[in-house]
């Protein structure tokens, strides 16, 4: 059975007046259109009520399924203790999912809990749910930093195990939209917090699905907003189903976002295959920046294809141009893949006899000995963005106003600690942010003296 509907809701505290109180009315419209959500969702009567939420456990590269038979929260830490809630949940569903996704090597599962109280993101749709509907088990699912086609993925995984449990399933997308729409508000104004809004509620007011995996991540940061990747894996599991979809509401009164959508499955439609659409559009685009590299990150891309598909390490090629074999300096090999950093590994002084080797050990290390990141996997190879940053010499500098952002890269010493930052990347706005990113990665404390230096680089495309 295919799921009965989704509801794509906000989960401001304030909306409950036991929290509000009186402040709630402000959001009126959101309340109403709540309540329309509620009756739908009893006029269903499902048997489970999943339920995302960017307020349960969250980890970088997992996403984790509530474990347990029943859990319980309050709004205490809004003020409010009376308001309680004793969930169970359908921990038949919860394994299935679970074990489809061992099933498709895909990082989800039970593992993990952290806190087993019911966080808001979750417990505002429950009091209006409730209200209308007492039956019906609760699966809570949290969202990863993942990119958002694993999320896509989750959802069509989570409306396979739907169809293989037989159930009748609601999923409950829950999450705020942009944090930064007003100036009076808790987070102040962005330019792209309405942009954002905008966005997000024409795509989702006429599911047009595959639209949510082309939000730029910096657009996504800068608008603050809550919910987006709640409601890709909602997105996921209609996966070629045509969807009937209502926009009932959107308020942004208190600086945030509050965006109401309910959708409804209507059949099959092979032209909404959303995720395999968009992996060939970005695995074409892959193909031909990579036709477009330079010398120095083909032969990035070389070794890292290499190693990762058969574990060997390539020799210096014949024909690259003399500054990579005459020369010996520190490179970084950055990879990202979909838009998201996937490995950056380097050197700041050389460590081979010339650059060409220093690139074809660095992209090795890159792509599968970063800390941060699980080795890379012959499956993204196709989708991998490469950079090659070759670095001048370090000269000693006696303070951040000797820095520009985009110029220079900074590295940040106390005694045998050291971090460092390369320059002109994304996020990094201004010089005070980019030494405390580096002096983090060097693990210098806040009130450790330290020295710094800068250098330039020739990055690589």
């Amino acid at each position: 059975m295919t799921v009965l509907a989704a509801f794509m809701v906000p989960h401001p505290p304030l909306i409950v007046p036991e929290v509000g109180r009186g402040g709630e009315q402000q959001i009126l419209e959101t309340t109403n259109a709540y309540e329309q959500v509620a009756d739908e969702v009893a006029a269903l009567k499902p048997d489970t009520i999943i339920i995302t939420s960017p307020h349960s456990v969250m980890y970088a590269d997992y996403f984790h399924i509530s474990p347990g038979h029943r859990a319980t929260g309050s709004f205490a830490d809004f003020g409010a203790p009376g308001v309680r809630f004793s969930e169970e949940y359908d921990t038949e569903l919860a394994d299935m999912i679970s074990e489809l996704a061992q099933e498709e090597d895909f990082p989800a599962g039970t593992m993990g809990e952290r806190e087993s109280s019911l966080d808001h993101g979750t417990m505002v749709p429950l009091w209006f749910i409730r209200k209308k509907y007492s039956s019906g088990k609760i699966v809570r699912i949290g969202l990863a930093g993942l990119p958002l086609t694993d999320h896509y993925r989750f959802g069509q995984i989570i409306a396979k195990a739907i169809d293989r449990s037989g159930k009748r399933v609601v999923i409950i997308a829950s999450g705020d939209l942009s944090h930064k729409l007003q100036k009076y508000g808790p987070y102040g104004f962005s330019k792209e917090g309405p942009e954002y809004d905008k966005r997000i509620m024409e795509v989702c007011g006429n599911a047009e699905f595959g639209k949510l995996l082309e939000f730029e991540e910096s657009l996504c940061q800068l608008a603050a907003e809550c919910g987006h990747r709640s409601f890709v894996i909602m997105a996921g599991a209609f996966d070629g189903l045509r969807v009937k979809a209502t926009a009932l509401s959107h308020q942004d009164v208190t600086g945030v976002g509050y965006g109401i959508c309910t959708f409804y499955p209507d059949g099959e439609d092979e032209s909404r295959l959303f995720l395999h659409d968009y992996e060939e559009k970005l695995e074409k685009e892959c193909r031909e920046k990579a036709a477009a590299n330079d010398e120095y990150v083909k032969l990035a891309r070389a070794s890292v294809e290499s190693w990762v598909k058969d574990h060997r390490q390539i020799p210096v090629p014949g024909g690259l141009p003399d500054d990579m074999i005459s020369r010996a300096a520190g490179t970084f090999v950055s990879i990202h893949k979909m838009g998201q950093l996937r490995g950056c590994i380097g050197t700041i002084a050389a460590t081979q006899d010339n650059i060409a080797e220093e690139i074809i050990q660095n992209a090795i290390s890159a792509s599968t000995r970063d800390p941060r990141f699980d080795p890379i996997t012959a499956d993204e190879l196709k989708f991998l963005d490469i950079s090659v940053d070759v670095l001048g010499e370090t000269e000693d500098i006696d303070s951040m106003s000797e820095l520009d952002v985009k110029r220079y890269g900074v590295i940040v010493s106390h005694g045998i600690k050291r971090g460092l930052l390369l320059p002109n990347l994304d996020g990094v706005d201004n010089v005070e942010q980019q030494v405390e990113i580096a002096r983090q990665k060097g693990g210098i404390s806040e009130d450790e003296p330290y020295t710094l230096q800068r250098f330039e680089v020739v990055r690589h495309y």
